[in-house]
């Protein structure tokens, strides 16, 4: 899938993005200059958008409804247990079936656009470096076992939705469109929130995979005895359906979506809205959350969000925890883009960031991860 915008944005100059993109040349970590290129300019005849207020999104009565009809589709990464998700293209084609108090499913598919700044954010599709951060997850063997995640600017949601699998202690899920997060993130987190294989609980000094093992082969066999009382419950021999009782068990997918106490889903919470306003709403809890990790992909397009987004990874992340930003070097006709980041990350002097991963060839991607810079005493 080819990363494109079919649009202009006009950059909003602020006092603290003003002074990264004035930076043309910077010494890197490793003492070599660094160049950073000046965001293009482009023009928009359309007025700035109001800044989009931060709300949290609770599960609808009857969470099953939201995958009436629902066509997934599956991925699986190395080791990674499966990702389900709505297939992209049945999304599109249904989009005029969809609520839509934004009305961004419409005006993209007018646009013809992947991205309107300031109103729709890019996150109803799957771009590349969200797979290029799933194969590093897979390749360092994390398994996320009673960590605190955050999946910000979170989309399709497939990050967070694998720290969930692999134990997370609480998963939250962040994306600036409401739609977003209701037609798109909620379904997939419901589709794999079921126990499939692959899935790791969380444990208390047991092997994970060992304990993983045992519990999916006890369920196989729960679900072969469950189905086989139904099958005798269910027919007759005059071939007619065995009416169902009040005390009969729902059917096993609308159990398996119904929260509770100790499922995956009670583990989650999810929230849309601009990053300047989603930043206060969280920190008004009591205690206000703190992540030991933090996904971020493909969010450093536009340099006039990196404050903000420095911001909420600055208020939001545990004294020892970690950042994986996945992003490409350039956006061409944004501007924005890794070089950029870099230097406006290291102007703060809040982080460092360490190379991951990188793909030199054509499109130019990369994996980084930020820390904490750690303040040596006199």
């Amino acid at each position: 899938m080819s990363f494109s915008f079919n649009f202009d944005v006009q950059i909003e100059a602020t006092s603290q993005s003003d002074e990264s993109s004035d930076v043309t040349q910077n010494e890197g970590q490793n003492g070599k200059p660094k160049c950073a290129a000046k965001p293009e300019k482009a023009v928009s005849s359309s007025p700035a958008e109001p800044v989009k207020e931060a709300v949290e999104h609770l599960l609808p009565v009857e969470p099953h409804s939201l995958l009436e009809d629902a066509v997934s589709e599956t991925i699986t990464i190395g080791a990674l247990p499966p990702l389900h998700f709505l297939n992209e293209s049945v999304f599109e084609r249904t989009a005029g079936e969809r609520e839509d108090g934004e009305s961004i499913l419409s005006r993209t598919a007018a646009q013809r656009s992947d991205l309107i700044s300031g109103v729709y954010e890019g996150g109803l599709k799957v771009w590349e470096c969200t797979y290029d951060l799933l194969e590093l997850v897979d390749r360092e063997g994390e398994t996320f076992a009673g960590k605190r995640v955050l999946d910000l600017g979170c989309g399709a949601g497939l990050l967070g939705i694998v720290a969930l699998k692999r134990g997370a202690r609480l998963v939250h899920f962040q994306d600036y469109n409401s739609t977003v997060i209701e037609q798109l993130t909620l379904p997939n987190v419901l589709i794999n929130c079921h126990e499939g294989e692959g899935d790791v609980e969380e444990s208390e000094g047991e092997d994970d995979d060992k304990k993983g093992s045992e519990k999916r082969t006890r369920e196989e066999n729960d679900r072969e005895v469950e189905e086989e009382k139904r099958a005798g419950r269910e027919k007759k021999g005059d071939g007619k359906v065995e009416e169902k009782t009040e005390n009969s068990p729902p059917p096993p997918k609308k159990r398996a979506l119904e929260p509770s106490k100790d499922s995956k889903l009670s583990r989650c919470r999810f929230f849309s809205g601009d990053w300047r306003t989603y930043l206060p709403l969280v920190l008004g809890e009591d205690p206000s959350p703190k992540y030991d990790i933090i996904f971020t992909s493909e969010t450093i397009y536009n340099t006039a969000y990196y404050p903000a987004l420095h911001d909420t990874i600055q208020g939001l992340l545990a004294q020892e925890g970690l950042v994986y930003l996945a992003t490409k070097a350039h956006y061409f006709g944004v501007g924005g883009g890794l070089h950029l980041f870099e230097t406006f990350v290291e102007q703060r002097g809040v982080f460092c960031v360490e190379h991951l991963w990188d793909m030199d060839e054509g499109l130019q991607r990369h994996v980084v991860a930020l820390r904490f810079n750690t303040i040596k005493s006199p």
